[in-house]
This record gives structure tokens, sequence and C-alpha cells, in this order.
């Protein structure tokens, strides 16, 4: 009857959740004192702005 793209998207959501984790753990091992651990902290969530900014600046 319709096309049903739910399952498609919350795959990308468990995903994105887990590379939010993953930048987290990197992010919080590289931090060095207490608002180098909050910085880190909203890093992980603009995680990908980060990494598309870097594929840019590499491409240039």
């Amino acid at each position: 009857m319709g096309d049903n793209t739910s399952g498609a998207a919350a795959g990308g959501g468990a995903l994105y959740a887990l590379g939010i984790f993953g930048a987290w753990v990197y992010f919080w091992m590289e931090a060095d004192g207490f608002w180098w651990h909050v910085l880190a902290i909203l890093q992980g969530v603009v995680w990908p702005a980060f990494m598309v900014y870097d594929v840019f600046v590499f491409l240039e």
C-alpha cells in the first residue's frame, strides 16, 4: 500500500547514535581539564560537521 521507510530511518538513527558515542569516547580521551571535557561532549554531538569541514579542507 504505501512505501514504508521507517525501518531505514531507524537504522540511520542507530548508526548516528553509535557515531556520537564513538566521538564522545575519542574526544573525552583527548581532553585535558574540566572545560576540555565539556567541549568534548559538545564536539561529540556535532562531529559530522567537523568531519565534513576536514574533508572540504582536504579537497581544497
